[in-house]
């Protein structure tokens, strides 16, 4: 949902930077790159040691970069399939890390099973999320919906850790569990989506035929988000 609203503000503001990198001769797919390293970095870092606050400020700056690079490959004319499955992928690898230097900060000094529990389910919920998506658009089906697409994860769960960084209590309890759940029931809905449309094909397709969107035989696309 913060996808939605939030991405034509953010483009406005990245557009002047996407220009001037542009002008440097900095290719979209460097600052793709930059940026999931500087968010590999950040995540696991600073939060295996606990460094929340720090570990949230460092990622944040390089999140940015997912908005730089889609901008400036609209702006040089060099939108392409490429550009598109790498960004897609190194989300996932960005995504992953966060949620992995949590996992490592609560399985080690932070010495909370249930939390590195809940951050471990938000690392396979997320992919999960993400792949519901993929498969179906693979499929020729859509499969946008859901109550915490990845940027509310990222958002929710960035600001938490951050907030936890700086002595607010419980907040990070709380965003894990609410990534948890969020995520949960982003997949079901996401699950129904595809099922009444799958539905609906399998009605509108004669008997005895198959379609060319076989839930068996179609090829799943990249990542989703």
């Amino acid at each position: 949902m913060l996808n939605r609203y939030a991405r034509a503000f953010f483009s406005r503001v990245m557009t002047p930077i996407a220009r001037g990198l542009l002008r440097a001769g900095v290719s979209p797919d460097v600052i793709t790159l930059l940026g999931t390293l500087g968010v590999c970095v950040g995540a696991l870092v600073f939060f295996p040691r606990g460094e929340f606050f720090w570990g949230s400020f460092f990622i944040t700056w390089f999140v940015f970069s997912d908005m730089i690079d889609g901008t400036m490959a609209r702006l040089s004319g060099r939108s392409s399939v490429w550009g598109a499955w790498l960004d897609s992928c190194t989300d996932r690898v960005g995504d992953a890390a966060i949620f992995a230097g949590i996992l490592l900060w609560w399985v080690g000094d932070g010495d909370n099973p249930l939390l590195a529990g809940l951050a471990l389910y938000g690392l396979v919920a997320g992919s999960v999320v993400s792949y519901v998506k993929a498969r179906a658009e693979g499929l020729g089906m859509r499969a946008d919906v859901g109550v915490m697409e990845r940027s509310d994860r990222l958002v929710t769960i960035l600001v938490a850790t951050g907030l936890d960084g700086l002595g607010v209590p419980w907040i990070h309890t709380v965003a894990l569990w609410l990534v948890a759940v969020g995520a949960t029931v982003t997949v079901v809905q996401r699950a129904l989506l595809v099922r009444r449309q799958a539905l609906a094909r399998a009605d509108a397709t004669p008997s005895g035929g198959q379609g060319a969107g076989s839930p068996r035989t179609g090829t799943p696309a990249g990542p989703g988000a």
